[in-house]
């Protein structure tokens, strides 16, 4: 990997934003570039911002606006309507699966606990950046209990995708990159990109992790 990652954190309290800082820093090809102590004022500091994160990592939960609540949630809807470029990745201590699944189906790219282990918060901002999302174990399980509690829709979608974009959604649950995937098709990536958008279309998905919510609900895969 020799992109430099650049990365954003929206943490209030104070000593966890500056230890978690410190690490990605030290980390190589990371760099943080943005942070906010809450997420109310983010939009607009992005708005003058010279250069955007690449991910943002977002707490749940964030201060009010005065008396108004805004969340991590609220910020991860903020930001994939003004910001969809900029992947998010939640890390909360939260470890409750109806917040997991509420966030990853709003356009959260992945979910962390913040008792988890530095080498899978390096992981997460890697696959996020490079694959579009991070769904580890404990995710899986909350995305599968949430389809679980929902009627599952009719094979009439189904009809709608194409063998090539079936093709290509399996590959992208599976952890592919666009360039992975084009080689092993043997298509350009500029035709996978145009395969992702239209599936991003045809299921209404927010991402590529909406994308595998969706191939999950829809046993297209078994991860």
């Amino acid at each position: 990997m020799e992109d430099i990652i650049k990365i954003g954190i929206v943490e209030d309290q104070l000593l966890f934003r500056e230890g978690i800082k410190a690490i990605l820093n030290n980390w190589p090809n990371f760099e943080v570039i943005f942070e906010s102590p809450d997420g109310f004022s983010v939009i607009e500091k992005l708005r003058n911002a010279i250069v955007l994160p690449d991910v943002m990592l977002i707490d749940l939960s964030l201060p009010p606006q005065e008396k108004k609540e805004y969340s991590g949630l609220h910020l991860t809807l903020a930001l994939a309507e003004e910001f969809p470029h900029i992947k998010v990745l939640i890390l909360s201590i939260h470890d409750d699966e109806n917040f997991m699944a509420e966030l990853i189906k709003h356009g959260a790219h992945g979910y962390l606990v913040k008792d988890c282990a530095l080498l899978e918060v390096q992981q997460a901002i890697v696959s996020v950046y490079e694959k579009g999302s991070y769904i580890n174990t404990r995710t899986l399980k909350a995305i599968q209990g949430s389809m679980a509690k929902t009627i599952r829709p009719t094979k009439k979608l189904l009809t709608n995708i194409s063998p090539r974009e079936e093709e290509v959604l399996k590959l992208t649950c599976q952890q592919f990159t666009a360039e992975e995937i084009a080689e092993k098709l043997f298509i350009s990536v500029k035709t996978v990109n145009g395969h992702r958008n239209n599936l991003l279309v045809k299921t209404g998905s927010r991402n590529v992790t909406g994308l595998v919510t969706f191939a999950i609900r829809n046993n297209i895969v078994q991860l």
